[in-house]
């Protein structure tokens, strides 16, 4: 009876041994990667959930496991995943390009050579709104205002400040500028806290629709005098708002002049391969599903999906793309 005891008290042992091993096992085989976005109300957030979702129907065959974390935005993503905090973030093409070559936030890190392109997503115009009892009719009306350019750490921020500065207004000095997070900014249009507001994204956006669905009627705001800084800035291109995503808001035409960048993911030298390479896959070979997850993607193709990167693509990604035949 004792011997029976003992034999089964050591094959519980063991079972209980094997079993933890196994869950171990299993643990130690699942990569988790976390892919940074931006503002709830922006377009990349639920582009970093689009993504983690197509990934994560196929955790079991990769083992790996997608989170989205909301930033501040391009820079902050950038840099996150410069240090080893982010593997995978959203950025604007121009942040990409100013990492890249060690201009604007990196004049003083210098160019960030391990940052690696992934592909390219969204045209993402930069656009701005103002309140219709703040008589903003263009950007030379401005001065005197109180208006909001973005967060620190976001691409909004240096894309106002190009425009402002390409019409010779100075943000330092000609209005009380709001280093807020875009969240925030379409609330206190409505609370008269502010009058205007610029912000990056793709559209159809929550953050224009908020804007404009409220009170205090709002307008968006033609942003002109810009063929010198498209000249000098290669990842700019003149685009236009189409007013028929915004019905709320104050605007009489079609269409509002502007220009844009795009939206891109990227990563870092040091994530790996494998993780790059299965990521890419999924996104590419899911392509239809993936476009139908957000109206910013309508239009979409894989090849323009390989334009405006600037950083090196990473090699996971380049083995997805040769074997596609797009590259």
């Amino acid at each position: 009876m004792k011997k029976t005891l003992i034999l089964t008290t050591a094959l519980l042992f063991g079972m209980v041994l094997f079993l933890g091993a196994g869950v171990t096992e299993t643990q130690a085989k699942t990569t988790f990667v976390t892919i940074g976005t931006g503002g709830i109300t922006g377009v990349y957030y639920p582009t970093g959930g689009a993504i983690a979702k197509i990934v994560n129907k196929k955790k079991k065959e990769y083992g790996i496991r997608c989170t989205v974390e909301s930033t501040g935005g391009s820079v902050f993503n950038i840099n996150a995943i410069m240090a080893g905090d982010l593997d995978f973030g959203v950025a604007q093409s121009d942040r990409q390009y100013q990492a890249t070559k060690g201009l604007a936030d990196w004049k003083d890190k210098g160019p960030q050579t391990d940052l690696r392109a992934v592909f390219s997503i969204h045209a993402e115009t930069i656009d701005l709104i103002a309140a219709v009892d703040a008589n903003i009719n263009s950007l030379a009306d401005l001065k005197g205002k109180r208006v909001n350019i973005g967060n620190i750490g976001s691409g909004q921020r240096q894309n106002a400040i190009d425009a402002l500065e390409a019409n010779g207004i100075n943000w330092k000095t000609d209005f009380h500028a709001e280093s807020l997070k875009a969240a925030e900014a379409p609330g206190l249009i409505q609370d008269g806290r502010i009058d205007a507001a610029f912000y990056t994204v793709g559209h159809p956006s929550g953050y224009y629709k908020e804007a404009t669905s409220g009170v205090r009627k709002v307008k968006f705001i033609p942003i002109v005098g810009i063929d010198g800084l498209l000249a000098k800035y290669p990842y700019y291109a003149k685009a236009a708002t189409l007013m028929k995503n915004y019905p709320g808001a104050a605007n009489t035409e079609s269409a509002v002049p502007t220009f844009g960048v795009k939206a891109t993911f990227v990563t870092s030298a040091k994530v790996s391969d494998s993780v790059v390479y299965a990521i890419t896959k999924e996104v590419f070979d899911n392509f239809e599903a993936f476009t139908k997850l957000h109206p910013a993607y309508a239009g979409l193709t894989k090849k323009a999906m390989l334009t405006g990167l600037s950083a090196p693509i990473h090699p996971g990604a380049m083995k997805y793309y040769k074997e596609a035949g797009l590259k």
